[in-house]
C-alpha cells in the first residue's frame, strides 16, 4: 500500500486523515455499511430469541399455557418429534436435529446437550423405544412369571408366588432372553414404525389426522407380530411342564423348527396376537395425548417424568385389562407343542370348559396384570419421553 493511501495515526502525525470525500467515495458509504451490519446482527438476535414457527399439526392441538415448556413429542404424543425440523426442549431453547448444543448456547450453562447428535432424528424413536422396553423387562419379569402361571393354570397369585419360590432363584429369570429380544424389538417397531407410517401414509382431503394415525398404529402393531416366535419360546420356557424338555432359547427354537410344522410351529397363537396388537396400538396412541392434557401442568423435570409415568401406566393398565382374554387364549395356544392348530373359538371353548363355564375365571390374574401394566407401561412411557429429550 502506498503511504499516501494509508490512514495516518493522529498521535504521531498532524497530517489530515483521508476522508471518504477526498478518496472519491460517497460521504455516507461508511455509515451505510455500519448500519447494515448492525441491522443484520439485530435480525439474527431476533431470529434466535423469537419462538420458532410451528407446523400446522402443532397449532391444531389443544391450547397449552406455555408451549415452550413442552417438548415436541410431549405435546403431540408419541413419535411427533421427527415430523419437525427442530426439537423443543423443556428449557424453551431449540436445536436442529443432528446439531449439538454447547454450554452457553440457547439459554446459558443450563441448556441440554444431545447425547447422540449424529443420529438421524427419525431413528431416535426406535432407539428410545428399545431402551425403554429393555429397562422395563428387567424390572417386571418376575411379576410377569406369576401372571403367566395364573393365565395358564388359573391359580391365584399366592400359589404362583409359591411355585416360583419352590423353583428357586436359579429359575426366576429362566426365559428372560426371548422377551428381552422380543420386547426391545417390538417397542422399537411400535414407536418407530408408527412415526414412519404416520409420515408416509397419504392424507386425503377432509379426512381427520386421527384416522391416518390410527391406520399407522394398526400397521405398526401388525408388523410386531413378525416376532411371535419369541413369545412362543418364552411361553414354553416358562411353562413348568416343559422345564425338563427345553433347556434354553436356542434349544427350544431348534426343536420347534425340526417339528412337523417347521417354521409355522413358531407362529402358534398368531391370530390372537394380531387381534390384540393392532387395536391396542391404535387406542394407545389416540388416547395418549388427550390423557396427558387432563393431568396437572408440569412445573419441572421431575413432574414431567411423573406425568409421563402416570399417562403410560393408566393407558397400559386399561388396555391390558381390555385385551386380557386374548392373552389367555394366546398363552394356551402357545403352550401346545405339535398337533393340529386350533382356532381361537376352539381354544376359548376349551378354557371355559376347564373353568366350569365361568367367564369371570377367564379373567383370573387380571388384577395382577393391571398392576404390572401400570408399572411396566409407566416405565416405558416415561423412559421413552426422557430419552427423546436427551438423545
Amino acid at each position: 500500500m502506498r503511504s499516501s493511501d494509508s490512514p495516518a495515526d493522529p498521535r504521531h502525525s498532524s497530517r489530515q486523515v483521508p476522508t471518504a470525500a477526498n478518496r472519491g467515495l460517497p460521504m455516507n458509504r461508511k455509515s451505510e455499511e455500519q448500519n447494515s451490519h448492525l441491522k443484520t446482527e439485530a435480525a439474527v438476535r431476533n431470529t434466535i430469541n423469537a419462538p420458532a414457527a410451528l407446523p400446522d399439526q402443532f397449532n391444531a392441538t389443544p391450547a397449552i399455557k406455555d408451549r415452550s415448556r413442552y417438548s415436541w413429542g410431549r405435546v403431540l404424543g408419541p413419535g411427533h418429534a421427527s415430523c419437525s425440523s427442530v426439537t423443543f426442549f423443556i428449557s424453551g431453547s431449540f436445536m436442529a436435529p443432528g446439531s449439538q448444543q454447547t454450554e452457553g448456547e440457547g439459554g446459558g450453562g443450563g441448556s441440554r446437550r444431545a447425547l447422540l447428535p449424529n443420529v438421524d432424528h427419525r431413528n431416535k424413536h426406535d432407539i428410545c423405544g428399545s431402551c425403554a422396553a429393555f429397562t422395563n423387562i428387567f424390572i417386571t419379569f418376575p411379576i410377569y412369571k406369576v401372571l403367566f402361571r395364573q393365565q395358564l393354570f388359573g391359580v391365584c397369585a399366592s400359589e404362583g408366588l409359591r411355585q416360583l419360590q419352590s423353583e428357586g432363584l436359579r429359575n426366576l429369570y429362566r426365559g428372560l432372553l426371548p422377551p428381552l429380544l422380543q420386547k426391545t424389538t417390538t417397542a422399537a417397531i411400535m414407536f418407530g414404525l408408527y412415526e414412519d407410517f404416520s409420515r408416509l401414509l397419504p392424507r386425503p382431503k377432509g379426512a381427520p389426522e386421527l384416522l391416518t394415525r390410527s391406520v399407522a398404529a394398526i400397521l405398526a402393531g401388525t408388523a410386531e407380530a413378525v416376532l411371535t416366535p419369541f413369545e412362543r419360546v418364552q411361553t414354553l420356557l416358562q411353562d413348568p411342564r416343559h422345564h425338563s424338555r427345553f433347556h434354553n432359547t436356542a434349544h427350544t427354537f431348534s426343536f420347534l423348527l425340526r417339528s412337523e410344522h417347521g417354521v409355522w410351529e413358531c407362529y402358534r397363537g398368531l391370530v390372537p396376537i394380531l387381534l390384540r396388537n393392532g387395536p391396542s396400538n391404535a387406542l394407545f396412541f389416540a388416547l395418549r395425548g388427550p390423557l396427558k392434557e387432563l393431568l396437572p401442568e408440569a412445573q419441572g423435570h421431575a413432574t414431567h417424568l411423573l406425568n409421563d409415568f402416570i399417562c403410560g401406566g393408566l393407558l397400559g393398565a386399561f388396555l391390558g385389562a381390555m385385551f386380557y382374554p386374548l392373552n389367555v387364549i394366546k398363552s394356551h395356544a402357545q403352550a401346545q407343542v405339535g398337533g393340529r392348530f386350533l382356532t381361537v373359538r376352539e381354544i376359548l371353548a376349551t378354557i371355559l370348559k376347564e373353568r366350569e363355564g365361568r367367564v369371570a375365571l377367564l379373567y383370573r390374574g387380571v388384577h395382577l396384570n393391571y398392576h404390572r401394566s401400570i408399572l411396566s407401561w409407566g416405565i416405558i412411557n416415561a423412559t421413552y419421553e426422557l430419552l427423546l429429550k436427551v438423545l
